[in-house]
Protein backbone atom coordinates (compact mmCIF):
# COMPACT_ATOMS: atom_id res chain seq x y z
CA UNK A 1 0.00 0.00 0.00
CA UNK A 2 1.52 3.61 -1.37
CA UNK A 3 -0.10 6.89 -1.04
CA UNK A 4 1.18 10.05 -2.68
CA UNK A 5 1.26 13.92 -1.67
CA UNK A 6 3.40 16.23 -4.33
CA UNK A 7 3.75 13.64 -6.39
CA UNK A 8 5.93 11.83 -3.43
CA UNK A 9 5.05 8.34 -3.14
CA UNK A 10 4.92 7.24 0.61
CA UNK A 11 4.61 3.43 1.46
CA UNK A 12 6.98 0.83 2.92
CA UNK A 13 9.80 0.86 0.41
CA UNK A 14 9.84 4.94 0.40
CA UNK A 15 11.86 6.98 2.12
CA UNK A 16 10.14 8.55 5.43
CA UNK A 17 7.63 11.71 4.81
CA UNK A 18 8.71 13.96 7.88
CA UNK A 19 5.95 16.96 8.32
CA UNK A 20 6.71 19.34 10.39
CA UNK A 21 3.00 20.92 12.37
CA UNK A 22 2.74 23.98 12.68
CA UNK A 23 -0.56 24.60 14.63
CA UNK A 24 -0.68 27.86 16.86
CA UNK A 25 3.00 28.33 16.95
CA UNK A 26 2.77 31.48 14.85
CA UNK A 27 1.24 33.13 17.21
CA UNK A 28 -0.79 34.84 15.00
CA UNK A 29 1.99 37.01 13.43
CA UNK A 30 1.90 36.38 9.55
CA UNK A 31 5.58 37.34 9.73
CA UNK A 32 6.66 34.46 12.25
CA UNK A 33 4.28 32.11 10.33
CA UNK A 34 6.47 32.26 6.89
CA UNK A 35 10.33 32.44 9.28
CA UNK A 36 8.71 28.98 10.56
CA UNK A 37 7.98 27.82 7.44
CA UNK A 38 11.31 28.75 5.82
CA UNK A 39 13.14 27.00 9.24
CA UNK A 40 11.42 23.92 8.67
CA UNK A 41 13.04 23.46 4.95
CA UNK A 42 16.18 24.18 6.48
CA UNK A 43 15.65 21.41 9.38
CA UNK A 44 14.33 18.89 6.85
CA UNK A 45 11.06 18.73 6.83
CA UNK A 46 8.83 17.59 3.53
CA UNK A 47 5.95 18.62 4.54
CA UNK A 48 3.82 21.51 6.37
CA UNK A 49 0.79 21.01 7.99
CA UNK A 50 -1.60 23.31 9.67
CA UNK A 51 -5.16 23.98 11.03
CA UNK A 52 -7.81 24.89 9.59
CA UNK A 53 -10.99 26.32 11.39
CA UNK A 54 -12.29 29.77 13.24
CA UNK A 55 -13.21 29.69 17.20
CA UNK A 56 -16.63 29.53 15.18
CA UNK A 57 -16.60 26.79 12.97
CA UNK A 58 -15.03 24.26 15.67
CA UNK A 59 -17.29 25.09 19.12
CA UNK A 60 -19.52 27.76 20.49
CA UNK A 61 -18.72 30.97 23.18
CA UNK A 62 -20.55 29.12 26.02
CA UNK A 63 -20.16 30.18 29.81
CA UNK A 64 -20.72 26.87 30.57
CA UNK A 65 -18.84 24.51 32.40
CA UNK A 66 -18.95 21.66 29.82
CA UNK A 67 -16.87 23.94 27.10
CA UNK A 68 -13.98 24.70 29.95
CA UNK A 69 -10.47 23.07 29.96
CA UNK A 70 -9.97 21.01 32.97
CA UNK A 71 -7.75 17.78 32.08
CA UNK A 72 -4.39 18.43 33.30
CA UNK A 73 -3.39 19.63 30.06
CA UNK A 74 -1.35 22.87 29.07
CA UNK A 75 -4.74 24.03 28.43
CA UNK A 76 -6.46 24.07 31.70
CA UNK A 77 -8.10 26.86 33.04
CA UNK A 78 -9.47 28.54 29.07
CA UNK A 79 -12.83 27.93 27.26
CA UNK A 80 -11.90 26.03 24.26
CA UNK A 81 -13.15 29.35 22.18
CA UNK A 82 -11.21 31.03 24.34
CA UNK A 83 -8.49 28.55 22.97
CA UNK A 84 -9.29 28.66 19.69
CA UNK A 85 -9.81 31.86 18.89
CA UNK A 86 -5.55 32.08 20.35
CA UNK A 87 -4.47 29.06 18.35
CA UNK A 88 -6.03 29.58 14.73
CA UNK A 89 -4.40 30.13 11.92
CA UNK A 90 -6.53 33.18 9.58
CA UNK A 91 -7.92 32.10 6.70
CA UNK A 92 -6.84 34.52 4.40
CA UNK A 93 -2.92 33.14 5.25
CA UNK A 94 -3.45 29.93 4.23
CA UNK A 95 -2.77 30.25 0.57
CA UNK A 96 0.14 32.27 1.03
CA UNK A 97 1.76 29.81 3.45
CA UNK A 98 0.63 27.03 0.85
CA UNK A 99 2.39 28.78 -1.85
CA UNK A 100 5.90 29.70 -0.11
CA UNK A 101 6.17 26.18 1.34
CA UNK A 102 5.97 24.87 -1.78
CA UNK A 103 8.43 27.13 -3.38
CA UNK A 104 10.69 25.73 -0.77
CA UNK A 105 9.97 22.05 -2.31
CA UNK A 106 7.55 21.28 0.08
CA UNK A 107 4.19 20.06 0.53
CA UNK A 108 1.15 22.38 2.14
CA UNK A 109 -1.71 20.48 3.00
CA UNK A 110 -3.96 20.86 6.48
CA UNK A 111 -6.20 19.80 8.88
CA UNK A 112 -10.27 20.90 8.15
CA UNK A 113 -12.68 21.27 10.98
CA UNK A 114 -15.92 21.11 9.08
CA UNK A 115 -17.02 21.45 5.68
CA UNK A 116 -16.46 24.71 5.39
CA UNK A 117 -12.80 24.19 6.37
CA UNK A 118 -12.55 21.44 3.41
CA UNK A 119 -14.15 23.21 0.80
CA UNK A 120 -11.61 26.19 1.42
CA UNK A 121 -8.81 23.82 1.17
CA UNK A 122 -10.05 22.54 -1.71
CA UNK A 123 -10.79 25.50 -3.44
CA UNK A 124 -6.65 25.98 -3.10
CA UNK A 125 -5.76 22.69 -3.72
CA UNK A 126 -4.41 21.33 -1.16
CA UNK A 127 -2.73 17.87 -2.17
CA UNK A 128 -3.89 16.14 1.45
CA UNK A 129 -5.93 15.98 4.13
CA UNK A 130 -5.56 15.37 8.20
CA UNK A 131 -8.11 14.27 10.36
CA UNK A 132 -7.15 15.12 13.76
CA UNK A 133 -7.82 12.78 16.57
CA UNK A 134 -10.50 14.57 18.32
CA UNK A 135 -12.27 14.08 14.83
CA UNK A 136 -12.38 10.59 14.18
CA UNK A 137 -15.77 9.74 15.39
CA UNK A 138 -17.53 12.12 12.99
CA UNK A 139 -17.72 9.63 9.66
CA UNK A 140 -20.20 12.23 8.16
CA UNK A 141 -17.36 14.58 8.36
CA UNK A 142 -14.62 12.15 6.93
CA UNK A 143 -16.33 10.94 4.17
CA UNK A 144 -17.14 14.40 2.84
CA UNK A 145 -13.82 14.89 2.99
CA UNK A 146 -12.61 11.23 1.47
CA UNK A 147 -14.94 12.13 -1.32
CA UNK A 148 -12.45 14.76 -2.68
CA UNK A 149 -10.09 12.04 -3.49
CA UNK A 150 -7.37 13.19 -1.63
CA UNK A 151 -4.98 11.06 0.51
CA UNK A 152 -6.56 11.26 3.93
CA UNK A 153 -4.58 11.00 7.19
CA UNK A 154 -6.63 9.60 9.99
CA UNK A 155 -4.49 10.53 13.53
CA UNK A 156 -6.02 7.74 16.24
CA UNK A 157 -5.06 9.42 19.54
CA UNK A 158 -8.66 8.94 21.59
CA UNK A 159 -9.91 6.34 19.19
CA UNK A 160 -10.89 2.81 20.11
CA UNK A 161 -10.05 -0.22 17.84
CA UNK A 162 -13.80 0.41 16.89
CA UNK A 163 -13.91 3.97 16.06
CA UNK A 164 -10.38 3.55 13.66
CA UNK A 165 -12.13 0.92 11.83
CA UNK A 166 -15.26 3.14 11.01
CA UNK A 167 -13.33 5.82 10.02
CA UNK A 168 -11.16 3.74 7.97
CA UNK A 169 -14.44 2.17 6.52
CA UNK A 170 -15.45 5.96 6.34
CA UNK A 171 -12.90 6.70 3.29
CA UNK A 172 -13.60 3.54 1.67
CA UNK A 173 -17.21 4.11 1.41
CA UNK A 174 -16.51 7.18 -0.25
CA UNK A 175 -14.42 5.26 -2.77
CA UNK A 176 -11.09 6.68 -1.42
CA UNK A 177 -8.48 3.72 -0.15
CA UNK A 178 -5.69 6.53 -0.12
CA UNK A 179 -5.58 6.60 3.67
CA UNK A 180 -2.85 6.72 6.19
CA UNK A 181 -3.45 5.64 9.58
CA UNK A 182 -1.52 7.54 12.02
CA UNK A 183 -0.43 6.49 15.65
CA UNK A 184 -1.14 9.23 17.92
CA UNK A 185 -1.70 9.67 21.61
CA UNK A 186 -3.55 12.52 22.66
CA UNK A 187 -1.60 13.95 25.35
CA UNK A 188 0.10 17.42 25.70
CA UNK A 189 3.06 16.49 26.25
CA UNK A 190 2.53 12.97 25.87
CA UNK A 191 4.22 10.63 28.20
CA UNK A 192 6.62 7.66 26.34
CA UNK A 193 4.85 4.54 28.61
CA UNK A 194 1.67 5.75 27.49
CA UNK A 195 2.86 5.46 23.52
CA UNK A 196 2.52 1.84 22.68
CA UNK A 197 4.69 1.91 19.51
CA UNK A 198 4.15 -2.16 19.00
CA UNK A 199 0.37 -1.29 18.24
CA UNK A 200 1.95 0.05 14.77
CA UNK A 201 2.87 -3.57 12.89
CA UNK A 202 -0.71 -4.44 14.57
CA UNK A 203 -2.94 -1.67 12.81
CA UNK A 204 -1.17 -2.13 9.29
CA UNK A 205 -2.03 -6.10 9.87
CA UNK A 206 -5.33 -5.31 10.45
CA UNK A 207 -5.74 -1.72 8.00
CA UNK A 208 -3.40 -2.83 5.32
CA UNK A 209 -3.08 1.23 5.39
CA UNK A 210 0.13 2.95 4.98
CA UNK A 211 1.04 3.76 8.74
CA UNK A 212 2.89 6.70 10.58
CA UNK A 213 3.05 8.64 14.04
CA UNK A 214 1.44 12.11 15.21
CA UNK A 215 3.67 12.51 17.81
CA UNK A 216 3.55 14.86 20.71
CA UNK A 217 6.34 13.33 23.27
CA UNK A 218 9.54 15.54 23.89
CA UNK A 219 12.14 14.78 22.16
CA UNK A 220 13.35 12.12 18.79
CA UNK A 221 13.05 8.72 20.43
CA UNK A 222 9.46 7.87 19.34
CA UNK A 223 9.83 8.76 16.01
CA UNK A 224 13.32 6.85 15.77
CA UNK A 225 11.96 3.65 17.43
CA UNK A 226 8.27 4.55 14.88
CA UNK A 227 10.24 3.41 11.61
CA UNK A 228 11.96 0.48 12.60
CA UNK A 229 8.19 -0.91 13.48
CA UNK A 230 7.08 0.42 10.26
CA UNK A 231 5.95 4.32 9.93
CA UNK A 232 7.04 5.88 6.87
CA UNK A 233 4.96 9.13 8.10
CA UNK A 234 6.46 11.55 10.81
CA UNK A 235 4.33 14.32 12.58
CA UNK A 236 6.05 16.55 15.07
CA UNK A 237 4.76 19.96 16.25
CA UNK A 238 7.30 22.70 14.94
CA UNK A 239 7.79 25.55 16.34
CA UNK A 240 10.99 28.69 15.80
CA UNK A 241 11.63 29.23 19.29
CA UNK A 242 9.63 28.47 22.36
CA UNK A 243 10.41 31.81 23.79
CA UNK A 244 7.36 33.01 21.43
CA UNK A 245 5.17 31.21 23.62
CA UNK A 246 1.30 29.94 22.67
CA UNK A 247 -0.93 27.26 23.30
CA UNK A 248 1.12 24.77 21.71
CA UNK A 249 4.61 25.79 22.75
CA UNK A 250 5.62 23.36 25.58
CA UNK A 251 5.11 20.31 23.29
CA UNK A 252 6.37 21.43 19.82
CA UNK A 253 10.08 20.95 18.68
CA UNK A 254 12.74 23.89 18.19
CA UNK A 255 14.28 24.39 14.61
CA UNK A 256 17.66 23.09 16.23
CA UNK A 257 16.11 19.66 17.46
CA UNK A 258 14.22 18.94 14.37
CA UNK A 259 16.87 18.91 12.49
CA UNK A 260 19.15 16.83 14.43
CA UNK A 261 15.40 14.47 14.41
CA UNK A 262 15.67 14.55 10.91
CA UNK A 263 18.94 13.59 10.34
CA UNK A 264 18.26 10.48 12.95
CA UNK A 265 15.75 9.69 11.30
CA UNK A 266 17.78 9.23 7.86
CA UNK A 267 20.52 7.66 9.66
CA UNK A 268 17.56 5.00 10.58
CA UNK A 269 16.52 4.21 7.44
CA UNK A 270 19.98 3.61 6.21
CA UNK A 271 20.48 1.16 8.99
CA UNK A 272 16.86 -0.38 8.66
CA UNK A 273 18.05 -1.84 5.17
CA UNK A 274 17.11 -4.41 3.96
CA UNK A 275 16.57 -8.55 4.48
CA UNK A 276 20.12 -9.65 3.33
CA UNK A 277 22.75 -12.29 4.72
CA UNK A 278 25.20 -11.09 1.67
CA UNK A 279 28.73 -9.34 3.12
CA UNK A 280 29.77 -6.16 0.86
CA UNK A 281 33.07 -5.84 -0.01
CA UNK A 282 34.77 -3.92 3.78
CA UNK A 283 32.67 -6.88 5.70
CA UNK A 284 34.88 -9.40 3.77
CA UNK A 285 38.07 -7.95 4.04
CA UNK A 286 37.31 -7.98 7.81
CA UNK A 287 36.82 -11.80 7.76
CA UNK A 288 40.72 -11.56 7.29
CA UNK A 289 40.72 -11.11 11.08
CA UNK A 290 38.87 -14.51 11.95
CA UNK A 291 39.90 -17.29 13.55
CA UNK A 292 41.84 -20.31 11.26
CA UNK A 293 43.79 -23.18 12.17
CA UNK A 294 47.60 -22.39 12.55
CA UNK A 295 50.95 -24.34 13.10
CA UNK A 296 51.73 -22.82 16.33
CA UNK A 297 55.23 -25.06 16.81
CA UNK A 298 57.69 -26.71 13.93
CA UNK A 299 55.76 -29.84 12.83
CA UNK A 300 58.01 -32.91 11.18
CA UNK A 301 57.08 -34.64 8.35
CA UNK A 302 54.65 -37.45 9.37
CA UNK A 303 54.41 -36.11 12.72
CA UNK A 304 50.30 -36.17 13.97
CA UNK A 305 48.61 -32.86 14.29
CA UNK A 306 47.32 -32.90 17.71
CA UNK A 307 46.22 -29.89 19.92
CA UNK A 308 49.85 -29.29 21.31
CA UNK A 309 50.75 -28.32 17.44
CA UNK A 310 47.72 -27.24 16.37
CA UNK A 311 45.57 -23.10 17.19
CA UNK A 312 42.82 -22.11 16.61
CA UNK A 313 43.86 -18.16 16.16
CA UNK A 314 43.34 -14.71 14.52
CA UNK A 315 43.99 -14.47 11.33
CA UNK A 316 41.84 -16.32 9.04
CA UNK A 317 43.72 -17.58 6.50
CA UNK A 318 44.03 -20.91 7.76
CA UNK A 319 41.46 -24.08 8.01
CA UNK A 320 38.39 -22.94 9.86
CA UNK A 321 38.27 -23.94 13.52
CA UNK A 322 35.19 -26.21 12.85
CA UNK A 323 37.76 -28.99 11.10
CA UNK A 324 40.19 -28.96 14.10
CA UNK A 325 38.88 -32.29 15.50
CA UNK A 326 38.65 -33.84 12.11
CA UNK A 327 42.59 -32.83 11.32
CA UNK A 328 44.02 -33.99 14.83
CA UNK A 329 45.63 -37.62 14.38
CA UNK A 330 46.10 -37.14 10.50
CA UNK A 331 50.10 -36.69 9.67
CA UNK A 332 51.74 -33.45 7.70
CA UNK A 333 52.27 -34.27 4.18
CA UNK A 334 55.78 -32.08 4.81
CA UNK A 335 57.78 -29.85 6.96
CA UNK A 336 55.64 -26.97 8.45
CA UNK A 337 57.19 -24.13 10.13
CA UNK A 338 55.50 -22.59 13.08
CA UNK A 339 53.07 -19.32 12.59
CA UNK A 340 51.90 -21.82 8.85
CA UNK A 341 48.07 -21.16 8.35
CA UNK A 342 47.12 -25.17 7.64
CA UNK A 343 45.34 -26.24 4.55
CA UNK A 344 44.50 -29.55 3.27
CA UNK A 345 47.52 -29.24 1.04
CA UNK A 346 49.78 -29.85 4.01
CA UNK A 347 47.75 -32.98 5.63
CA UNK A 348 48.57 -36.70 4.09
CA UNK A 349 45.45 -38.50 2.61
Amino acid sequence: MEIKISGRKIGPKEKVFIIAEISANHCQNYEIAEKTIIAAKEAGADAIKMQTYTPDTITMDCGSSLFQIKHGSAWDGKTLYSLYKEAYTPWEWQPKLKKLAESLGMAWFSTPFDRTAADFLEKINVPAYKIASQEINDLPLIEYIAKKGKPVLLSTGIATLKEIKEAVQACKKAGNRQIAVLKCTSEYPAAFEDINLKTIPDLEKKFGTVMGISDHTLGEAVPIAGIALGARIIEKHFILDKKIGGPDASFSMEARDFAGMVQSIREAEKALGKVTYKLNARIKKNRDFRRSLFASKDIKKGEKFSQENVRSIRPGFGLEPKFFRKLIGKKAKKEIKKCTPLSWKLVEK
